[in-house]
């Protein structure tokens, strides 16, 4: 299969083009490294130089994702401005990414033909509601800018196909973690940001009294969804939006306290560090718990990791490469 990946020098796209390149297809990434390091896909420049290509653009340019989905057949697009703060300092740039940038790639991808497009959506966008486990069909009012672009996807993406016949499948991805998620810069995610801050002895900080909760999700699981919803058959899987997570919730202060148990392992002075507690952080949903019913039955999604079995592996990879 002829496949991109846009943002495929991200975290998420960098792990989704190893594991399709590793099973014979042929992947076009497209980045402009914003967020993205070429240094997540340089051994994949080297060992796959006759499959996988690398074309530095950007979503935002309508002539840049033309040039990408030319004799694409499937599109996995990944790429876009995460962080719900990000999006509250700058909405501007959050909302020409992740909205502008999105339609100029379902426009791309109708005109070029491409036979699916597979999205990365998003938990925020259940943002108010109460209601546990989130369910697809149940969301509330969105809490930030981010959250309201990652609604706008879906909204496209269900106008696309059912006014142009583009499959579309979306994929709210909860709070995803693993190797190559960059611990570095403003808005890093909680757990590389407290791996690193652990692995050199500094406390840190949890927004809240740390009762917040997630269904932190492992990459492995993720790249299972991508892959099923890229090859699924089933005529009901295709337009529609899952849940992308284990099923499982996890405080913050069961997070650090999973960490440092699991960081002692290779450096016992980690145990002692202090925690500080900061503010709630604007936009931020108390409690995050998926659902995952309807990926299990439209697709067979069936994830292997848990949170403490893929917080083992993230460590891990932490400790080698950090």
């Amino acid at each position: 299969m002829k496949i991109l990946v846009t943002g495929g020098a991200g975290f998420i796209g960098s792990n989704l083009c190893e594991s399709l390149l590793k099973t014979g297809e042929n992947v076009t990434c497209l980045d402009n490294f914003e967020t993205g390091h070429i240094e997540n896909i340089l051994p994949l420049l080297r060992d796959y130089p006759n499959r996988f290509r690398l074309i530095v653009g950007d979503i935002r340019k309508a002539d840049d994702c033309r040039k990408a989905v030319d004799g694409i057949e499937y599109v996995f697009h990944e790429a876009a401005l995460g962080s719900v703060p990000r999006s509250i300092k700058d909405p501007v740039t959050t909302n020409a990414t992740n909205i502008d940038g999105f339609l100029n790639m379902l426009v791309a991808s109708r005109d070029a033909g491409v036979r699916r497009f597979i999205y990365a959506a998003s938990s925020s966008t259940y943002g108010d509601s109460q209601s546990l486990p989130k369910v697809e069909d149940v969301i509330g009012r969105p809490l930030s800018p981010y959250a309201i672009t990652k609604y706008v996807n879906e909204l496209y993406a269900d106008v696309f196909s059912r006014t142009y016949g583009v499959e579309t499948i979306g994929l709210r991805y909860f709070n995803v973690f693993g190797r190559r998620q960059d611990p570095n810069g403003a808005y890093a995610a909680v757990i590389p940001l407290f791996v690193k801050q652990l692995m050199r002895h500094e406390s840190p900080v949890i927004n809240g009294d740390g009762e917040y909760s997630r269904d932190f999700t492992y990459i492995d699981n993720v790249i299972q969804m991508n892959r099923l919803a890229l090859t699924t058959k089933n005529p009901e899987a295709v337009n529609q939006v899952y849940n992308t997570a284990f099923g499982e919730r996890t405080t913050l202060n069961q997070l650090v306290g999973y960490l440092k148990e699991y960081l002692s392992q290779y450096d016992a002075d980690i145990q002692p560090v202090e925690v500080k507690h900061g503010p709630n952080r604007k936009g931020d949903i108390p409690h995050s718990l998926a659902d995952i019913t309807k990926a299990r039955t439209l697709l067979g999604y069936d994830p292997k990791y848990s949170m403490k079995e893929g917080l083992k592996e993230a460590v891990k990879w932490y400790w080698e490469n950090l």
